[in-house]
């Protein structure tokens, strides 16, 4: 059974959409593509499921593909905006995988030269070999002081979603 994290409420469902840090770029039925407040990489979006899910085994078919499109729709802007080197796509499915919300999620990012992710998601570049040890949990030790570095104006991310939205396809 996967373990999940426990937020109560869920933050994604109070926040997403409804505080400025997480302004809306594009919106579906079944999703919302946010910019994503911690700016690990500049331009980083999430699409979030409309409905409270936790994890991609809980999706209906609908909202599968819903988020797949919503994220190649986004991924488009992205390479509009930036010119990026790549596109990481990842989603977190449990305590053990890195999720930290229990809300699905699936993140957008253009890549960058001079990126300290390391490979992978952040979560799994703290880790020596961007990897961890077999059977052990997220650890967030440093995870404050790099949210803290990546942090930036509520400004900056409406100038930065309205960028992103002014790149998507017609």
């Amino acid at each position: 059974m996967i373990e999940l994290p426990i937020r109560d409420p869920c933050d994604l469902c109070e926040t997403a959409g409804r505080e400025d840090r997480w302004a809306i770029i594009d919106e579906s039925e079944h999703t919302l593509t946010v910019i994503n407040p911690w700016q690990f990489e500049v331009g980083q979006c999430c699409v979030i499921t409309r409905r409270h899910v936790a994890t991609l085994l809980d999706l209906s078919d609908q909202e599968c593909e819903a988020v797949m499109l919503s994220a190649r729709r986004v991924a488009e802007a992205l390479v509009r905006t930036y010119r990026p080197l790549g596109i990481l796509t990842f989603q977190n499915n449990g305590v053990y995988s890195g999720q930290e919300t229990p809300h699905f999620h699936f993140h957008v990012v253009p890549r960058q030269k001079g990126s300290d992710w390391g490979i992978g998601p952040p979560q799994l570049a703290t880790f020596d070999g961007a990897g961890r040890q077999r059977g052990t949990p997220h650890d967030p030790t440093g995870d404050a002081q790099r949210r803290e570095r990546v942090q930036v104006s509520t400004r900056q991310l409406a100038e930065t979603a309205d960028l992103i939205r002014s790149n998507l396809p017609a």
